[in-house]
């Protein structure tokens, strides 16, 4: 049995969701990804909603589409996730409609001198622990275990009051879109850059790459010196080595966080983006650990390999004319960044 029945969701019509994009304008769209184009929308009612027009997947009936989108309606409901309120088909047409998230995501304001002064140290704090909440719903409470594979900072939405929605999860792998691999390398783990191996675990590394750059207020690619191989977890690490973690600290908060849990958030990051998989936490840990619940662990090193630290120096020649942002190329593993942010 599907259930469909049981789900509270709603069906589209084509036309409802043409008239509310503007005929899907080039000036309502948000961004595109490997399963669709997603577009901002005002329904009749007033209400602001984001569409995603997904690109055509074969032999994808009425019925299928249905059963999915219930799915994903009935699975994924936590308010660190962002909510899906319905779907639509149509002949070839097929669409999802998410709840709209005004404040964009957190680059926009973490990347931005200006926009990064609104993040006082309570709004970083309950956006990091908003984020480990959402992660550990995904990995082990939800009805059916997500590995995120593309946690990255332009995939963490705020909303009005600056509370974050992780967008971008969902089952893409059932369509034939699992070949695009979405995941910014600069939050990769070393085990799947090199081996190609992906786990709950894997998700770990790329929050914690993501509690460093909410404490230190600027993107990984800043911190990349070619010529002593040193990145951002690499550079935490030796500032912890030397008692000097305060010095990974965005100066905007000197005056507003607590020593302690800023600390604490960075000692957790460490742990988060240690090399060996089996000494990194996991996210029900790691939220223990943002509540001091429990002892944090002394990390136990964070020895890149020679190939992981060649493709760091790459990645710094790439972003030298732009440090804020991340060009990508391609790899032998097709890797491709998805600036789609909302699920399928």
């Amino acid at each position: 049995e599907d259930n469909i029945g049981n789900v509270d969701f709603v069906q589209y019509d084509f036309a409802t969701l043409n008239d509310a994009t503007g005929e899907f304008s080039i000036n309502n769209r948000l961004g595109e990804g490997g399963s669709g184009v997603v577009y901002k929308g005002t329904l009749a009612s007033g209400q602001e909603v984001a569409i995603k027009r997904l690109f055509s997947i074969d032999g994808y009936g009425l019925r299928e589409f249905m059963v999915e989108a219930a799915g994903l309606v009935a699975t994924f409901q936590h308010k660190n996730l962002v909510k899906v309120l319905g779907f639509c088909s149509e002949d070839k047409e097929k669409l999802l409609v998410y709840e709209f998230i005004p404040n964009k995501s957190l680059d926009y304001f973490l990347y931005d001198p200006i926009k990064r002064e609104l993040l006082l140290w309570e709004t970083r704090y309950k956006i990091i622990t908003g984020i480990a909440r959402g992660l550990q719903y995904l990995h082990k409470e939800s009805r059916i275990t997500i590995v995120h594979r593309d946690m990255k900072i332009s995939n963490i939405l705020l909303d009005v009051r600056m509370n974050p929605k992780i967008a971008n999860f969902g089952w893409v792998e059932k369509h034939g879109i699992s070949s695009r691999i979405d995941e910014t390398r600069r939050y990769m783990a070393p085990e799947y850059f090199l081996t190609g191996v992906y786990s709950e675990k894997s998700d770990v590394y790329s929050f914690g790459i993501i509690i460093l750059e909410i404490v230190s207020g600027q993107s990984y690619t800043l911190f990349y010196e070619p010529s002593e191989n040193e990145n951002l977890p690499i550079l935490a690490w030796r500032l912890w080595n030397q008692g000097s973690t305060t010095k990974l600290i965005d100066p905007i908060l000197y005056e507003n966080c607590s020593d302690i849990e800023v600390t604490r958030c960075i000692h957790i990051g460490i742990l988060c983006v240690q090399e060996n998989v089996e000494h990194r936490p996991t996210m029900a840990e790691v939220l223990l650990m943002l509540t001091g619940s429990i002892d944090l662990p002394e990390p136990k090193g964070l020895l890149c390999q020679p190939n992981y630290r060649e493709f760091d120096i790459s990645l710094a020649e790439e972003s030298e004319d732009v440090p804020n942002q991340l060009t990508t190329k391609s790899t032998s593993t097709r890797l491709e960044v998805d600036q789609d942010m909302y699920p399928l």
